[in-house]
């Protein structure tokens, strides 16, 4: 199978937004994506993020969001939003070829670190993770307010 990997357009918004409705259900947190197809092509526009997608087949089936972020300790950063392959398919290689790119944007844009979340208990995305000696942090609790 042939994979392509490019830079996000508008056009790719709504299948951004399915993929990350997928995660949300593989999360357990349906209810908590509230976001609207039309909230990410108004945010992607006004440059609030920026996207990555896999490509098979003529079908985006894989996606990394991500955005600048600043480290008052080190200076830039990468924020990876969110990184998503579509269930059915894992296990390709698709996942690391996106994680890769999010790595060359990181170098490219000369920051100093990238940053994710990953919840505790989703195994095989640790596991994706600490192939790449990232540091999972237990130490700090995320604070967050909804206004």
């Amino acid at each position: 199978m042939n994979i392509e990997i490019r830079a996000a357009t508008q056009a790719d918004t709504t299948a951004i937004w399915q993929l990350v409705r997928e995660l949300a259900i593989y999360e357990l947190s349906p209810e908590s994506h509230t976001a609207t197809p039309e909230d990410y092509a108004r945010d992607m526009e006004a440059g609030n993020f920026e996207a990555h997608v896999a490509i098979a087949d003529g079908e985006v089936v894989g996606m990394i969001l991500y955005h600048i972020a600043y480290s008052t300790w080190r200076g830039r950063m990468l924020y990876l939003e969110d990184f998503v392959v579509r269930d059915t398919m894992r296990g390709q290689g698709i996942g690391k070829l996106l994680f890769d790119k999010f790595l060359e944007i990181a170098e490219q844009k000369d920051c100093k670190l990238t940053k994710w979340q990953v919840l505790d208990w989703n195994e095989p995305a640790v596991n994706f993770y600490e192939k790449y000696n990232a540091i999972i942090e237990k130490e700090w609790w995320n604070g967050k307010l909804f206004v």
